[in-house]
């Protein structure tokens, strides 16, 4: 286990899962319930998008993360009740055939966050920090919640690492302030969000100087355009570059990496926790 992966850093016990940061990298799959995606994923037809959350589950996810805005550069913001047509009847539906998974909803809007709640989402995943209305409504649900470093355009007076890392650490200072768990708090250093390609590149450089803050983490780089910059590629054809930057993650002590292309990246994830983590699956046998 690398030295900066301490066994206290605790367990997230939700639903039936228990996910026990620092043993070994988990998956959060995403499920667009969106007309807009970037990568061109998104489903609104609601059995479509139920489908996929299934399947992929299926794949080997650990968590699904349902959003019904798109949060790619340039999309077009959505009133809450539309975004809640979208997501609540698929967090429903994946409730009522998956009751031990672990649901999060992908939104910055405390209103969507409750109403996802009641609909049975368990984690509130927001793009755009943590304001201190949306951990209300976290801290009134007892949601975990990321916690996405984002700004508007790409200035950074005092250096990328140093921004991004005081933005998290004040968001996850609220939160703790509102009773939230500090091992129920993630921390996303927000690939793509208000940054340029050599300023993502930098933050997945220094990866470690935020799995060092104290708090499980987060990563979403999957598919995402300076992947498309350094290979060439369409964001439907990213996946061995989203796979390579995911183990690196591992490398790094990432706890969580959200991912489009759920198998190929478990499979990256399980062969770099073995060799980073020491860690083996549960049917190992010496």
């Amino acid at each position: 286990m690398p030295p900066n992966r301490a066994p206290e850093r605790g367990i997230l016990a939700v639903r039936g899962a228990r996910l026990r940061w620092g043993e070994r990298t988990y998956i959060m799959a995403i499920v667009n319930v969106t007309p807009d995606s970037f990568s061109g994923d998104g489903r609104l037809d609601i059995a479509a998008a139920v489908a996929h959350g299934l399947a992929q589950h299926a794949a080997g996810a650990d968590l699904l993360d349902v959003g019904g805005e798109s949060t790619r550069p340039g999309h077009a913001p959505v009133a809450p009740d539309v975004e809640m047509a979208r997501a609540l009847p698929v967090i429903r539906a994946l409730r009522e055939r998956l009751p031990d998974v672990p649901v999060s909803i992908d939104t910055y809007k405390p209103e969507v966050a409750r109403a996802a709640a009641q609909a049975g989402a368990d984690i509130v995943n927001s793009v755009w920090g943590a304001s201190d209305e949306l951990l209300d409504a976290a801290a009134e649900f007892a949601m975990p919640v990321v916690a996405t470093h984002n700004q508007t355009g790409h200035d950074y007076p005092d250096g990328i690492v140093d921004g991004v890392r005081e933005f998290l650490r004040d968001c996850a200072q609220r939160a703790l302030a509102r009773g939230i768990a500090r091992e129920r708090v993630l921390l996303d250093p927000g690939i793509g969000f208000g940054k340029t390609a050599d300023q993502n590149l930098t933050l997945l450089h220094r990866l470690t100087e935020f799995t060092e803050m104290g708090f499980p983490t987060l990563l979403g780089i999957s598919r995402k355009s300076t992947i498309g910059r350094l290979t060439g590629r369409a964001a439907g054809d990213r996946v061995y570059g989203s796979v390579a930057a995911a183990a690196l993650a591992v490398q790094a002590g990432v706890d969580v990496v959200r991912v489009h292309d759920v198998a190929a990246a478990r499979d990256g994830v399980a062969v770099a926790d073995a060799i980073v983590r020491d860690w083996r699956p549960p049917n190992w046998t010496a």
